[in-house]
């Protein structure tokens, strides 16, 4: 374990059971896929109504999926960095979204979060790949962050008023900000530090979503607390209602053990009160989750008792054990965007350490004394009042420039600098967050080539914004054609898309790829338009055009099924691969389309035969829902048991 040291901070490595992250999904994200907001029930504020309905996003474009992982696990050595004092380990994995990875109480022995060491990657974020455990950091929109499986800019920052801090940042394609956390551990401190900064350098108001989500262990007695009788809750079937946690659906739903199946809490705690939430085990430790005012919303989210919620968490952590999450966000609950001004900066502190709860006050019946010994035991851990007097040092020490850098995140930072000075809009202050141009590659190229006036001959990766729409309109060739068409697909304009990519298919000696993907982005404009077969013929010719393509296909026979031609679904599958991340799904796919076709023996001999998806959706419960079908009578095994409910 190579490392360095620079006092209570080590650079080295961690060794984790992974499978590789696989190759970006090819496929540009352009379909409106996004789950829409839960509806809004009873007793909900009409403040809170609004701030769901503003800023949903039809889809995470300009970002590729990251679907090309199996579950084919193998030791690997990742960066990672520890800060270390005498009450606390803390780990971080800047490769990883900057996650948090470990926090080690050494009074006690315990891990106050959730951590294991053969994390599995699966399809539960915007980008699909995520993991369970630790503490992420999310932005952007309703989900787990576009950036949960990236490697974030990281750096060592001394400050002049003697802090060591491991500071990570990235630009944010999708609200086109740029997000900093600062984390540091001072001497004999019982809490770790976070300090976040989002910067919008827009000269529009951006729709701003951040959510901090801590996984903690779950046992038998776990209990979380947080100053608030009653929450908003969602058991992720139904509309968002306020309830009592204390008393919902006939249990107590603050022990985590109670709950029958999936739910979030969203506590509704008064604007006077201290936001806190605290986890409290049977001796009364657990994970405290602190922050400054500008940080309202805290969580609960349980998985459940029920055989789906322990299908995921096995499927998840294998042999880790249970765990639930508790989290902080910006507004009052994940439904909802805020209004980020132009040119904003937002800026606020988290601390993290063991509450130390008294146990028999944490696990008493009265609920209004847990919430007033929780509340005084965190004053105690750490007053509000250093808390809050924190914020400042923490604003000035953002601008801080780094004193060695450790790891380069995306070069897109690079390019949005690169587009804002040929636009001749604002950008911000690099003193802190430098974007460094050997943080550039080949995604980045075509288009860095684009802003500095050469021809455009193509990109694997996309972008968005008018001054891109109007750089690529004056190229006036296919591959410039085709991006411009998927620009205005991905911002729901058909009618354009459907122009630009049939002018790609009438164009002379179009790339193979880009035709391919032309032939699948007129299916899939035709398909939203209500055309299935024109639409469904585009998606074979694409097929077809680039048979090597196996998310091309995979989509293809999926929209086959769900638009009523099993048949060609099936043709297709014939021609599927044999290895590969994308087999398991394909399998599956092919059994659903002879039980669509009527070959219902066949559909119930390949589930027999045992299908794993590595990519299959968080709630997706396809596989139970086939086997209920094909296999009527038998109960469904557990391995396919995956409903939130």
């Amino acid at each position: 374990m190579a490392h360095t040291a620079t006092s209570n901070l080590t650079v080295t490595t961690i060794s984790l059971t992974m499978a590789e992250l696989g190759p970006l999904n090819p496929l540009p994200v352009v379909a409106a896929e996004l789950d829409q907001p839960y509806t809004v029930g009873e007793g909900v504020p009409e403040e809170l109504q609004a701030s769901a309905r503003y800023g949903v996003v039809p889809n995470v474009y300009p970002y590729l999926m990251q679907d090309g992982y199996s579950r084919e696990a193998a030791p690997k050595e990742l960066p990672a960095v520890v800060l270390e004092n005498s009450k606390l380990r803390v780990t971080v994995l800047p490769s990883l979204g900057g996650r948090i990875w470990e926090l080690f109480d050494k009074a006690t022995g315990k891990q106050l979060l959730h951590t294991h060491d053969a994390p599995q990657l699966a399809n539960i974020a915007l980008r699909k790949a995520w993991f369970a455990g630790g503490l992420e950091w999310n932005i952007g929109t309703r989900g787990h962050s576009p950036t949960s499986c990236d490697p974030l800019h990281t750096a060592i920052v001394h400050t002049p008023d003697g802090k060591h801090i491991l500071r990570m940042w990235e630009y944010e394609r999708l609200r086109e900000v740029v997000f900093q956390v600062d984390i540091w551990l001072p001497e004999d401190s019982a809490v770790v530090f976070a300090a976040v900064r989002l910067r919008n350098p827009n000269d529009h108001d951006v729709p701003m979503y951040w959510w901090s989500n801590a996984a903690i262990p779950e046992t038998d007695r776990t209990r979380v607390i947080a100053p608030a009788d009653e929450a908003f809750g969602s058991d992720y079937t139904t509309d968002i209602t306020r309830v009592t946690p204390t008393s919902h659906e006939g249990y107590d739903g603050t022990w985590l053990v109670n709950s029958p199946h999936a739910a979030d809490f969203f506590f509704d705690i008064d604007p006077g009160e201290r936001r806190w939430v605290v986890a409290a085990d049977d001796d009364g430790d657990g994970l405290a989750m602190l922050s400054t005012g500008l940080l309202r919303g805290k969580k609960l989210f349980v998985w459940g008792q029920g055989q789906g919620g322990k299908r995921w968490q096995e499927w998840l952590s294998p042999g880790a054990g249970p765990y639930a999450e508790i989290q902080a966000g910006l507004a009052q609950t994940q439904f909802e965007h805020l209004v980020m001004p132009a040119g904003a900066e937002w800026a606020w502190v988290e601390a993290y350490g063991n509450g130390h709860l008294d146990p028999e006050a944490s696990h008493g019946a009265d609920w209004v004394a847990a919430v007033a010994d929780a509340g005084a035991r965190l004053e105690e851990l750490l007053p509000h009042d250093d808390l809050e007097a924190m914020l400042p040092a923490a604003i000035t020490n953002a601008d801080v420039p780094p004193s060695k850098m450790l790891l380069h995140g995306s070069g897109w930072g690079v390019v949005e600098r690169a587009r804002r000075l040929k636009g001749g809009r604002r950008w911000i202050d690099e003193s802190g967050t430098p974007f460094v141009d050997e943080s550039v590659t080949e995604e980045q190229e075509p288009w860095l080539g684009l802003l500095h006036g050469k021809a455009f001959d193509g990109a694997q990766s996309f972008v968005a914004g008018w001054d891109w729409e109007e750089l690529l309109a004056a190229q006036d060739n296919p591959e410039a054609t085709f991006h411009l068409a998927t620009m205005r697909h991905a911002r729901q304009d058909l009618e354009g898309a459907k122009e630009g990519y049939r002018k790609v298919l009438e164009a002379k000696g179009v790339r193979r790829r880009t035709k391919a993907l032309a032939h699948r982005g007129l299916g899939l404009a035709l398909l939203a338009a209500g055309r299935d077969a024109e639409g469904l013929a585009e998606l074979r010719s694409g097929v077809e055009t680039d048979s090597s393509a196996t998310a091309l296909l995979s989509e293809a026979v999926t929209l086959g099924i769900r638009h009523g031609d099993p048949t060609m679904a099936l043709d297709l599958a014939e021609s599927a691969p044999k290895e590969g991340a994308a087999v398991g799904r394909l399998t599956f796919l092919k059994a659903l389309a002879l039980a669509r076709g009527g070959h219902g023996a066949e559909a119930a001999a390949i589930l027999r035969n045992g299908v794993e998806i590595p990519d299959l959706r968080e709630g997706e419960d396809a596989i139970a829902a086939l086997w209920e079908e094909v296999c009527p009578g038998e109960p469904v095994p557990a391995a396919y048991q995956f409903g939130m409910h």
